[in-house]
């Protein structure tokens, strides 16, 4: 029974860290599975389908890293991690929902529950889009001043 407890803990914990880490990717899951749908509705067929969703969430995975790498403006890079963040705040919103349904029968304390989810996953979308946006600069939160060569006499 303690193995058994210790595995759902395990098991809940890894699907959250998978929930938080994959909620960054839902803007180019969202425009690869558009994008893909419309393929096939259009006569793409099965494979042209796929192709042309893979090839659509690759642009806007690289278009977004592109631009929020490259731009200086905070106005516009705000704007570009809002675009990434809000799609995973819808993603939490729904997770949180439907996870809440198999154990609270109240649907207010269910919406609460869906709601906190999508600020606790959009809040982590944007926290990791910042955060990424630090690695690829190469810079800290804190700003340390680089020891000057004592002058030459």
């Amino acid at each position: 029974m303690i193995i058994a407890i210790m595995l759902s803990a395990a098991g809940l914990g890894f699907l959250c860290w998978l929930a938080f880490t994959l909620a960054v990717y839902a803007l180019p899951f969202i425009a690869a599975v558009s994008a893909g749908l419309f393929a096939y509705h259009t006569g793409a067929g099965v494979v042209g389908g796929a192709s042309v969703g893979l090839i659509a969430g690759a642009i806007t995975i690289g278009a977004g890293e592109f631009a929020f790498a490259n731009i200086r403006s905070t106005i516009i890079r705000s704007i570009i991690a809002a675009t990434f963040a809000l799609p995973a705040a819808v993603a939490g919103y729904h997770l949180v929902l439907g996870l809440s349904a198999l154990g609270t029968p109240s649907e207010t304390w269910r919406q609460l529950f869906a709601i906190t989810g999508a600020v606790v996953v959009g809040s982590t979308a944007w926290g990791r889009l910042l955060h990424s946006d630090q690695q690829i600069r190469g810079t800290n939160s804190v700003a340390v001043a680089e020891p000057q060569p004592a002058p030459a006499r």
